[in-house]
This record gives C-alpha cells, sequence and structure tokens, in this order.
C-alpha cells in the first residue's frame, strides 16, 4: 500500500472502482432482463376480452361471464347489453345472480338472431322482476355466460360459473341453454351436478329432460318448453297424420357418440313411433358435424326428393326431423321436384321457426303444392287470437307485449330490433319468469335461497297460485321440472318468410283443467 494511505485504497480498491463495476452489471443486467420482458410482453398474445370473458388457448373466440356492457364482438347484441348492464347497475339492496348461457359468439345469422331475442326476452323478465313486482326481493341480476358458439368451451364457462356462487355473486340459477346440443348436455349434467339450478329455454330433447323412465339425471333442471315426444303428441291430434300416407326423412347421425344431436334423436323416434305400420322405411341424410352449415347435404336431399315422388298416391305426408339448415335444403329441393301436381304437407319441430328469417329460402317452393307446418315453442298470436279457456291467456301474452313497446323507449330499452314471430323472445321471456318467481318462492323468510332451496322449488310450481302464468302459455310443472299439457301453437311457414299461425295443439288433446295440477 506504499504511496497511499489506507483510507485511499479502501475508497479506490475496495468501494469506487468494484462499486462503479457491479453497477455497470447491475445496470446491464436490468437492462437485459427489461429488454427480455418487454419482447415476451409484445411477443404474448393477450388472451383476455372483457371483464370475465377470455380467449382458450389455442382458440381465438371469446368465452366466459361476462357482467359488463361486453356485447361479445356482435353489433345485434350492444342494444340489450347495455340496457342489460344499466339495470344491473342500479340495483340496491339484496340480489342474486342469474346467468344466461348461450352462444354469444355464433356465426350463423340465424343462430345469432336466436341469442339476440332470448337476450331480450330475459332482459324484460328481469326488469319486470325489478320494477313490477311491487318491491319483492331480492332483486335480480342478470349476467351473459358464453361457452362458444358451438359450446365447445362449456367447461370453462362452467367452472366460472361455480365459481359466482358464493357471497360476491350469489348465482343461484342458469337459464336459456337453447338448442339441444351434445354440448349443452354436457354443461347442464355438470351444472346440476354441482347443485346449481338450471330453467332450459328452447330444450326439446327428450334426453335433456328428467323423468324419462322414472329417472332425473338432471337434478334441479326445468324447462318451459314441451319435450319433442309432447310436440309430436300434439302435432298428432292436430293433424292427425296417418301412418299409411307418411314417410320420414331425419338425420343420419343423430345418434353418434360424437357429433349426435340429441333433437334430431327423439324428434326422429316420436315420429318413429306415430309411423309404425308404414310401407316405407325411413329415408337418411347425412349433415356435417357441424350442423348450422350446408356442408355437401343439398346431394342426399335431390336424391331423396326423386323417392318421394316414388311413393303410392296417396302418400301426403312427410315428417322430418332434423335441424333447420337441413330443413331449409331439403324444402328448396322439394321445390324442383318432378312430380310437382302432387300435394304433400311437410311437419317438422320448433327448429323450422328459424327459417322464417333465413334468406336463403326459396320461399317459390311454398307455393308448388307444399305446405310447411311445425309446432312452435310460442307465437305472438296464439293467446291472443286463440285464447283457450285454460292453459293461458290474452292478457297474460299482452302483458309481454306491453314491455316489449317499453324496451323501445330509453327508459327500459332500447333493445334492438324485436321479432317475436320465432316465439324465441316469449319463451326466453318465460324462462327467466319462472326463474325469479322461483327464487322468490325458496326465499322463505331469507332474502337470499340456498343452491338447494332454489333447486328444490320446481316441483311446486303448479297449482293456481304457483303456476306461471306465461306469454306462451301456463307452466306448470310436473316433479320431474317439465311443464304438463304445455300449449303447442302449430304453425305454417308462408311464402312472404311469415310464420303463420294455425292452431293451438295440446300433448294431452285438451288443454289443463283451471286448477293444472299435473298427474302422477
Amino acid at each position: 500500500m506504499a504511496g497511499r494511505g489506507f483510507g485511499t485504497w479502501l475508497r479506490e480498491g475496495v468501494w469506487e472502482i468494484p462499486l462503479r463495476r457491479y453497477l455497470a452489471i447491475v445496470l446491464g443486467v436490468a437492462v437485459l432482463a427489461g429488454l427480455v420482458v418487454g419482447v415476451r410482453t409484445l411477443a404474448h398474445d393477450d388472451r383476455s376480452c372483457a371483464a370475465g370473458v377470455v380467449r382458450p388457448e389455442g382458440s381465438d373466440e371469446c368465452v366466459g361471464v361476462s357482467a359488463t356492457a361486453y356485447d361479445w364482438g356482435r353489433a345485434p347484441l350492444r342494444p340489450v347489453a347495455r340496457a342489460i348492464d344499466r339495470e344491473n347497475r342500479s340495483i340496491k339492496g339484496p340480489y342474486v345472480t342469474v346467468a344466461l348461457l348461450e352462444p354469444f359468439t355464433a356465426t350463423d345469422a340465424d343462430n345469432l338472431g336466436d341469442v339476440l331475442h332470448e337476450m331480450q326476452g330475459a332482459y324484460l323478465a328481469q326488469y319486470q322482476a325489478n320494477h313490477q313486482s311491487n318491491g319483492t326481493v331480492p332483486a335480480i341480476r342478470l349476467v351473459l355466460a358464453n361457452p362458444g358458439a358451438t359450446g365447445a368451451h362449456w367447461e370453462h364457462t362452467v367452472d366460472q360459473l361455480e365459481g359466482m356462487t358464493g357471497a360476491k355473486d350469489r348465482l343461484r340459477a342458469v337459464a336459456g341453454v337453447g338448442l339441444s346440443t351434445a354440448n349443452n348436455k354436457r354443461a347442464v349434467t355438470a351444472l346440476t351436478a354441482r347443485g346449481i339450478a338450471v330453467v332450459g329455454t328452447s330444450i326439446t330433447a327428450d334426453n335433456l329432460a328428467n323423468g324419462q323412465n322414472g329417472k332425473d339425471p338432471f337434478p334441479g333442471l326445468a324447462r318451459v318448453s314441451p319435450t319433442n315426444t309432447d310436440e309430436a303428441r300434439a302435432l298428432t291430434s292436430f293433424a292427425q297424420v296417418a301412418a299409411d300416407k307418411a314417410v320420414l326423412v331425419h338425420d343420419e347421425k343423430a345418434d353418434d357418440q360424437d357429433n349426435g344431436d340429441p333433437y334430431s334423436l327423439t324428434l326422429q323416434r316420436s315420429f318413429e313411433k306415430m309411423l309404425k305400420g308404414s310401407p316405407y322405411a325411413p329415408w337418411s341424410f347425412n349433415p356435417p358435424d357441424d350442423r348450422s352449415q350446408d356442408g355437401s347435404t343439398a346431394n342426399d336431399f335431390e336424391q331423396i326428393t326423386h323417392l318421394v315422388c316414388d311413393t303410392d298416391a296417396g302418400t301426403d305426408t312427410i315428417l322430418f326431423a332434423g335441424r333447420h339448415t337441413q330443413l331449409r335444403q331439403f324444402i328448396n329441393a322439394l321445390g324442383e321436384r318432378g312430380c310437382q301436381k302432387r300435394k304433400f304437407t311437410l311437419l317438422t319441430g320448433d327448429e323450422a321457426s328459424y327459417l322464417t328469417g333465413d334468406k336463403d329460402l326459396h320461399r317459390d317452393a311454398l307455393n308448388r303444392n307444399l305446405t310447411v307446418r311445425y309446432t312452435a315453442l310460442a307465437h305472438p298470436d296464439a293467446l291472443v287470437k286463440s285464447p283457450p279457456a285454460t292453459g293461458g291467456s290474452a292478457a297474460d301474452a299482452k302483458v309481454l307485449q306491453e314491455l316489449v313497446r317499453a324496451g323501445q323507449g330509453n327508459k327500459v330499452g332500447p333493445i334492438g330490433t324485436v321479432d317475436l314471430e320465432d316465439g324465441q323472445l316469449i319463451i326466453a321471456y318465460d324462462a327467466m319468469r319462472l326463474t325469479y318467481q322461483g327464487i322468490r318462492f325458496a326465499k322463505g323468510t331469507k332474502d337470499i335461497p340456498t343452491l338447494e332451496e332454489v333447486r328444490n322449488e320446481w316441483r311446486l310450481i303448479k297449482g293456481t297460485q304457483q303456476r306461471v302464468d306465461g306469454a306462451s302459455g301456463w307452466i306448470c310443472l310436473d316433479n320431474h321440472g317439465n311443464p304438463y299439457d304445455k300449449a303447442v301453437p302449430v304453425v305454417e311457414l308462408t311464402p312472404q318468410g311469415t310464420a303463420r299461425f294455425v292452431k293451438i295443439a295440446w300433448p294431452e288433446k285438451k288443454p289443463p283443467a283451471k286448477e293444472c295440477l299435473p298427474p302422477s
């Protein structure tokens, strides 16, 4: 240390020079780390879409549960999404959450229209519950749950819904579900297995209902729509189908384990019972896995029309068990059939309601000795123009019509373009009415019922005081959560693209008694 003092050595040898080196190293590492983080941030694909909504790995679709005004990137949904958000934010006091489970990212125009109408119906019932129920509590908070356009992400969304049953959100029921698909069946199975009540809007498949063969595979499931079997029974009582004058056309893959379709399958089986003794075996078509797509099925239908023309001259009825896209293709093919002079009536289920807005339907086909009639879930004229003695009333239907008018204004709405003809708004409104009525009956002396109390309430929704006086008809649930002898409007598709109400039919061949108590 010659020539330098101890202090100098300590300052320069131990402190200043090494420290400068250490600081340079640390600074370099920090800069490098920042660059790495920055590169990762820039390279990372942000998976969030909105609060509670994400794009799962490997998918560009936004799924999950939204409690905001998020419109899922679908402009037609924007007005009603904002109305729901405004209503949710206005709630003061005790509330529970109800989720509307629908494919909000649907790409098919018909399916998206269905989703819009169900959102509108659910919101109008929410508004009614919160503002026109004499201050009854709890209030209803409505959130939107999307399992994906085809329901492929049902598990992600169901997990999220289960996490909302706690004290913050107080989720007490899931309404909607809509289509009777394999993925929706999986979602309902999972939700009810976790103790969450489900209220189906337009699900009609028999294998998505309790009480079949005395079993309840979906404890806590209630529905406002008749099963396919009940629709077929009502259709039979209306049309008086003769087995020797009818043929059946059905979805070949309806019972496929991976790509099956519960709606088409149970409708097919119901129709098969009607056609015992028919001289003709059923004819099948092979749809794409995604039945909202055209695929090459039109080729099948062109050939099937030749077979239709080859039937005995007395054959005049075609029963169709399939989805609306394939139904549209079949109607178009029948419009070009060779035997134009022969008259045929095509009978099918409620999927036909989509065709009123289908631009690809060749409406001229309906001017060529072809009549298309179907069992609708609801129709605005059914109770108004043909009010039954029991089972529903014009007054009940007009309550909703007044709400729809109010929904065009700024106080209740605006809720976007409204179309009641397909019945989806009406049936979703009735489903939400059933939901909030069940929740409020279940609360007892407490403001907030438990999941179990709500789930067990469905068996008591019946009778003169506890039934739901729906805009689609009375909803009197049996012990399995199915509507008993529900009004079934028979509707005719017109060349103008409208749905003309024909007559109310009943699964029991007549309306329920005024007490509306389902038999054992």
